[in-house]
């Protein structure tokens, strides 16, 4: 984050982000179903319950979990990065209204 920009630019930035992750982390939790139903179905002719342990066992599924978990986690951390910034403005806005108080004294 460059400090020179304005907090409204950087917040601006720090939100794109946050969208960006969390549609990543959205996209990828919405299709987990799906996923899961493909990868049993690659598994050929076998009963749903056989199917569903194999692929859940699997260190495919477990990546894909782990990636699914990691997104969501960097979408949070976007989403914390641009509440940091809103916080930020907030201080700066009450900072300059006390010494705006200050100054009428």
């Amino acid at each position: 984050m460059d400090p020179n920009k304005p907090i409204s630019e950087q917040y601006r930035i720090a939100a794109l982000n946050w969208v960006s992750a969390d549609t990543a982390a959205n996209l990828l939790e919405e299709t987990k179903s799906a996923v899961l139903a493909k990868m049993m179905a690659d598994l050929g002719d076998m009963p749903v319950s056989r199917a569903e342990m194999k692929v859940k066992s699997s260190d495919e599924w477990h990546d894909h979990v782990r990636h699914m978990v990691d997104a969501r986690s960097k979408a949070s951390a976007a989403k914390i990065e641009a509440e940091y910034l809103k916080m930020r403005f907030y201080e700066w806005q009450s900072q300059a209204a006390t010494r705006r108080a200050e100054m009428k004294l």
